[in-house]
């Protein structure tokens, strides 16, 4: 193994303590047109030092926590983020009580509560735990969860309507509701209650509700702004329970296990995307042991019906079980993903995971069609990805359930701004956009809707959806080029950071096992991406898939299986289908991989160079 702080033949050991960021094997244009950088500077260096040797872990766990701004005194709340140290008092956040006393009182009255979601996995795993909350205090509340196409976001005035028709006296909408200001309107002219538990950015206005619990309100001064919409309702009912304790309500009855419902904490969680930072580092990792326990009925029957035959990590949460609960509401019944994560039979449960698992792999066929046609729209115009800074794209004939994840293939492809767009036959268009680290393409998508450019939209600093007009589109795409220019342009998309180096034989299931510790990973505490110096790429072939499997050998002998998804026709899969037995740097993320019984180590790949060669 070869740690990043060794100098290679082409530095000089001073290098390594400069304040710039030090360039790794002098690779200044990648593959994929990227420098590689070492991702840490002087300070991180020394820190790293500190923590093997204080601590005595290997220097290479060391590297990676203190690439992540963690010293020598932070390490052992990191590596074991404890929900009784980060849990804030529910109180701290704007609302907060108000929704509590409120919801109390509902439970204590038997009242009858309407439950309204959003469509996506944070919008189902955030109705579920609020449902099983009030199924545990005797009350069996209804639940909506709207049609993508037909209802599109967030509350609406026929659904509530409903909702009320059938008896509710209060309404509570999870991950959605901050800016559905005439919907919620409708809903007080009905003398209907309505509590709101969301994440999503929001104006100075608020809605009309009894509260509105969002970190993210503008005079909200918890610092909870990071939190998924489950983690947002994860608090309040802890609040919910701290009032229902104090009134007695427990005297006579059992108190919810809250601890034992985390496992919906964390797949909303990594599944929404939000930084694995704080508070939800320690959700998604007491939300892991709660998972692999295998108590909640529906979570297992997914699992099994995604094959996954190992203890889940955040990538199963993130790319096998999240998924396949958003097919539901991408091209499907939208309830579905609520219905499986209640079940409690297990004929049922396996039935409804069976059918998210046909309507995952229909949307994978539909998406990878639609992706080929976006990926032909930027590439018919050569200048395209000059002109713009944003890239907007649209199709009549393009399927609304998976345009968020065609822009998504956009801005990982092309490294910007990608807003997709589904028309329908009136004109009107359904988008999603996605953006990359320092853009925030939701207050853009705001800024667009409050200039007239779209109907409606909003969203988060990394993604958002937006309804507007087939004129528009043009309008919308100067607008957001100019409002995000500085940001883009700021935005070091160019580079890639690295952790450390490593060889074929270096890259062990014990030292995954170790790195482990510092996880989990995902957004906001990414992955540590190791580079493997003038390997041989022994191997390389594409996939039915569109994935570029390839084999790496070491100078000494050790050899590393490998793996590039959705790389063919894209720079990483050239270099890798026509660089078959060429020596290069490859860079990835090691993964430990789990088939017959036996454990390896799998790269999956980032990015090549081909080595520098010195002259003379």
């Amino acid at each position: 193994m070869i740690g990043a702080a060794a100098p290679t033949a082409k530095q000089k050991p001073s290098e390594i303590d400069a304040d710039a960021p030090r360039t790794v094997l002098g690779v200044e244009c990648s593959a994929t047109s990227r420098r590689w950088v070492d991702r840490l500077g002087r300070a991180e260096h020394q820190t790293a030092l500190a923590i093997a040797q204080q601590h005595d872990i290997p220097e290479i766990v060391a590297r990676v926590v203190a690439g992540r701004g963690v010293g020598p005194d932070d390490l052992h709340s990191y590596l074991d983020p404890s929900l009784r140290d980060l849990l804030p008092d529910p109180s701290s956040l704007a609302g907060m009580d108000a929704a509590a006393e409120r919801l109390a009182d509902a439970v204590q009255a038997g009242e009858k509560v309407a439950i309204f979601g959003d469509y996506d996995v944070d919008g189902a795993t955030s109705a579920a735990l609020l449902a099983r909350f009030l199924r545990e205090n005797g009350i069996q509340p209804s639940i909506h969860i709207p049609d993508r196409i037909t209802e599109g976001y967030g509350p609406n005035a026929p659904a509530i309507t409903a909702l009320k028709d059938a008896g509710a006296s209060l309404l509570v909408t999870v991950d959605c509701g901050s800016t559905s200001h005439e919907a919620l309107a409708h809903a007080k002219a009905l003398g209907l209650d309505t509590v709101v538990i969301d994440h999503h950015q929001i104006g100075v206005d608020l809605p009309p509700a009894v509260s509105v619990v969002n970190p993210n309100r503008q005079d909200d001064l918890s610092g909870q702004g990071h939190l998924a919409a489950v983690g947002v309702v994860f608090l309040t009912l802890v609040a919910v329970n701290r009032v229902l304790r104090q009134r007695g309500w427990y005297a006579r009855r059992r108190e919810p296990e809250l601890l034992a419902w985390l496992d919906l904490v964390a797949l909303g969680t990594v599944a929404d995307v939000v930084p694995l930072v704080g508070l939800n580092r320690a959700y998604v990792r007491k939300g892991l042991i709660a998972l692999r326990s295998r108590r909640s009925l529906g979570l297992s029957a997914l699992a099994d019906a995604a094959r996954l035959g190992e203890a889940p990590d955040t990538y199963h949460l993130g790319f096998l079980l999240g998924p396949r609960i958003n097919a539901g509401g991408r091209i499907g019944d939208a309830a579905l993903g609520v219905r499986l994560l209640l079940s409690t039979d297990p004929d049922e449960a396996a039935t409804i995971a069976a059918n998210l698992d046909r309507l995952n792999r229909e949307r994978q066929e539909i998406e990878a069609a639609i992706v080929a046609e976006a990926m032909a729209m930027v590439e018919a115009d050569p200048d395209a990805e000059a002109k713009a800074l944003t890239l907007v794209h649209s199709h009549e004939d393009w399927h609304p359930g998976v345009v968020g994840l065609v822009a998504a293939r956009l801005k990982e492809r092309f490294s910007r701004p990608a807003i997709a767009i589904a028309f329908g036959p009136d004109g009107t268009g359904t988008g999603s956009a996605r953006s990359i680290a320092g853009v925030d393409i939701g207050a853009a998508v705001r800024a667009a809707v409050e200039e007239g450019l779209a109907i409606k939209g909003g969203g988060h600093a990394m993604a958002a959806g937006l309804t507007v007009e087939r004129d528009r589109v043009e309008a919308l795409t100067a607008f957001l080029d100019s409002r995000l220019a500085r940001s883009v342009g700021e935005a070091d998309v160019s580079r890639l950071e690295v952790d450390a180096l490593l060889t074929a034989g270096g890259a062990t299931v014990d030292l995954l096992k170790a790195l482990e510790d510092a996880g989990p990973y995902g957004s906001g505490n990414p992955q540590p991406v190791f580079v493997f110096p003038a390997h041989r790429l022994s191997f390389a072939d594409a996939t039915e898939q569109g994935h570029v499997r390839c084999t790496f050998a070491s100078p000494d002998g050790g050899r590393l299986k490998a793996i590039a998804f959705r790389a063919v026709g894209s720079p990483l899969g050239d270099a890798l289908l026509s660089g078959r037995q060429d020596t290069l740097h490859a860079a990835g993320t090691l993964r430990i991989d789990r088939w017959g019984g036996r454990e390896t180590v799998q790269l999956h790949l980032r990015d090549v160079a081909v080595p520098t060669r010195d002259k003379g």
